[in-house]
């Protein structure tokens, strides 16, 4: 599959009862497509793919397919606690159509590289799908080493792709180094996007996109296309919206733009909470500052169907 783009990972939205509502997400797919985004990752972090059963993953994966019916691809994120429940839900989001999968390490248990490796390869082996390997030892404490992804991908024909959030870009250019052009790498940390084009990543796993999906498009493509200048002064406007990426609260934040646009609502699931008091009201200071000089690149968006 096409691993190259801006692939927004998507958020779960939810109703009032924090029922998961699958008609807003698959408007939430098209209308990311409709404006410059080349695909969509369900089920990651920032989808809370933590706090939602089997039945609900299984169904949202159906409501994203459906959704965008083969114009870009959808992406499921495997994460879970066992390599069995990992492997079995990669084989039921193969079944429902997906396009590829994204591959954590297990939850919690933080093993030897020998452990890690036979964890990713079962998935892996799981389904023919393209399968891109996640590296977030920020987040998970398992740093997938670039000889490490080496040997993966010298033994895994589907292993095709990385998402690189180790937070240094020097990885990108390590894993270049050893591989070349075998696997595309993706950045998926939203404050060094430019930085990772600039080393050689050639696909964007964004946060910020879900919210702002053509600022992030226009973003990647003048980095992309060295249009430096136009780059440069589109992420000075774009950080202080995509450094919401890097923190604890990403999620709460994240869904916090999104219902300022008017395209969402800031609801997660507990343990989440939705932010309050003085850090609420600075993250609407952060976006309402921003929004005030807004690219003109936001007149053209496409509007969302809300049928």
């Amino acid at each position: 599959m096409n691993w190259k783009g801006v692939i927004p990972a998507i958020t779960t939205s939810f109703n009032k009862d924090l029922t998961v509502d699958y008609g807003f997400i698959a408007e939430h797919c098209r209308w990311l497509l409709e404006n410059g985004c080349a695909g969509v990752v369900a089920l990651g972090s920032l989808g809370e793919g933590a706090t939602l059963n089997f039945d609900e993953k299984l169904e949202i994966v159906r409501s994203c397919v459906n959704a965008v019916a083969g114009a870009a691809p959808i992406v499921v994120s495997i994460s879970a606690l066992t390599t069995s429940e990992a492997v079995a839900l990669a084989k039921a989001a193969a079944d429902r159509g997906c396009d590829g999968l994204m591959v954590l390490p297990p939850y919690v248990y933080q093993g030897s590289w020998r452990e890690m490796k036979t964890h990713v390869a079962a998935v892996f082996h799981a389904t023919p799908l393209s399968c891109m390997l996640y590296n977030n030892p920020v987040a998970y404490g398992i740093d997938f080493l670039p000889e490490q992804i080496q040997e993966l991908a010298m033994e895994h024909e589907n292993f095709e792709a990385v998402k690189e959030s180790s937070t240094d870009v020097r990885r990108v250019s390590a894993i270049r180094a050893l591989l070349g052009n075998r696997l595309d790498i993706l950045i998926g940390v939203d404050d060094a996007v430019l930085e990772a084009i600039g080393v050689g990543a050639l696909g964007w796993i964004a946060g910020l996109a879900n919210a702002l999906p053509r600022e992030s498009a226009d973003l990647f493509n003048y980095g992309i296309q060295e249009e430096s200048e136009k780059a440069f002064e589109l992420y000075r406007w774009f950080l202080p919206l995509l450094r919401m990426d890097t923190v604890p609260h990403f999620v709460q934040l994240i869904k916090l733009v999104q219902a300022e646009l008017g395209h969402g609502n800031p609801r997660v699931r507990l343990p989440r909470l939705e932010l309050e008091g003085i850090e609420l009201e600075q993250a609407k200071k952060i976006i309402h500052d921003a929004l005030r000089s807004r690219p003109q690149s936001a007149n053209a968006y496409a509007l969302p169907n809300r049928k």
